[in-house]
């Protein structure tokens, strides 16, 4: 029905949202993930998909899928103008199991609500009718749908099933190693081989299957770091990492009086990376971190004196090669071209006589 259609799946950051991607993986051969919390993020997510659609041909046939999102009206009636002015023919839906959207699931027909399952359940159920999972993995799927909708709608009568989801929510809610704001396909696909990982060994033939997950997400976590050599999952992350800002360093360079930077956005870490992508990039001199409440973390290679710089675009300071401040009045930003030309433009406005230079 769809499966030659471009996809792009949006749905929450928790357990239940993730899971739900992780069945239409099976499906979709083009996909893109994309994944929100509730509130003003939605939109800016929504606009990301259209975005995107600027650069896919107009006889290409799209499916939106939103799952285990509640929209409100004005949210819905958002993306439905934005669907109305596309050149492309567009089908969407929405399949959610929250309440609080019962209102909006009766004025579009194309949002499905059912609050006694979870959103991973319905989504599987809907792919069931209308693809079909190929009998090589449906039991596998199936035993995890179970064991996610146990946990996400709080059915503690199926013991097993409850204490396996609960394990795989605390696993997915500690997967905070990358960042979704400046490396979503990479931490989508993280959270996806994880998952794959607890579905496994849900499936296999292992005794108390909850204690041993729990007992390997250590190493389940850190085998999708690995590439070549084996080392602390501090190390493979911090190389890891380094490795994706060196790929998109033209993308995130700015520039203070001349001197060429990097910006990331909620990094955190900065110590580390920031001093392991400036040593792996000679022609950068800082590394600039700002968080959604605009507070920064600079480093510097010694040909500038951040400590100084931080002090005067936010009134901070620290050392010559470390320090911080934060940013009056920056607006929490949900895309980071945003936050870009957000700093950019306090860099130039700040942009004086001091002498920064080493």
């Amino acid at each position: 029905m769809f499966q030659d259609r471009r996809v792009y799946h949006l749905s929450h950051i928790d357990l239940d949202g993730y899971s739900c991607q992780l069945l239409t993986s099976y499906i979709f051969k083009e996909i893109v993930y994309l994944n929100s919390n509730y509130g003003k993020e939605i939109t800016a997510r929504v606009n990301e998909i259209f975005e995107d659609l600027k650069k896919v041909p107009t006889d290409k046939k799209i499916f939106i899928l939103i799952t285990d999102l509640n929209l409100a009206e004005k949210e819905a009636i958002y993306l439905e103008s934005k669907i109305e002015e596309s050149s492309h023919n567009i089908h969407i839906q929405l399949l959610d199991h929250h309440i609080t959207g019962e209102d909006v699931a009766q004025s579009f027909n194309w949002y499905y609500l059912n609050d006694g399952k979870s959103a991973t359940l319905i989504t599987y159920e809907f792919i069931k009718k209308n693809f079909g999972f190929s009998s090589d993995i449906d039991k596998e799927l199936e035993k995890f749908v179970y064991s996610v909708n146990a946990l996400d709608i709080w059915i503690k009568e199926e013991e097993e099933n409850f204490e396996f989801g609960k394990v795989m929510m605390r696993m997915i809610s500690s997967a905070r190693e990358l960042n979704k704001f400046m490396f979503q396909p990479e931490d989508n696909s993280y959270k996806l081989q994880i998952l794959k990982e607890a579905m496994k060994i849900y499936s296999s033939e292992i005794e108390n299957k909850n204690i041993y997950l729990d007992d390997n997400i250590h190493q389940i976590k850190k085998s999708f770091f690995k590439r070549d050599r084996d080392d602390t999952i501090d190390n493979l992350l911090t190389e890891y990492i380094v490795s994706l800002l060196t790929k998109r360093k033209e993308e995130l360079t700015i520039y203070y009086k001349g001197h060429k930077g990097l910006l990331t956005y909620m990094l955190g870490n900065t110590s580390i990376l920031g001093n392991g992508f400036l040593v792996k990039n000679r022609d950068f001199h800082f590394f600039f971190d700002i968080s959604g409440k605009g507070n920064i973390s600079l480093r510097a290679d010694g040909e500038i004196d951040v400590a100084l710089m931080a002090k005067e675009i936010s009134g901070g300071g620290g050392h010559r090669n470390a320090s911080g401040g934060k940013i009056r009045n920056f607006k929490e930003q949900f895309h980071y071209s945003k936050v870009k030309e957000s700093v950019q433009n306090i860099l130039k406005e700040k942009e004086y006589s001091t002498n920064f230079l080493k």
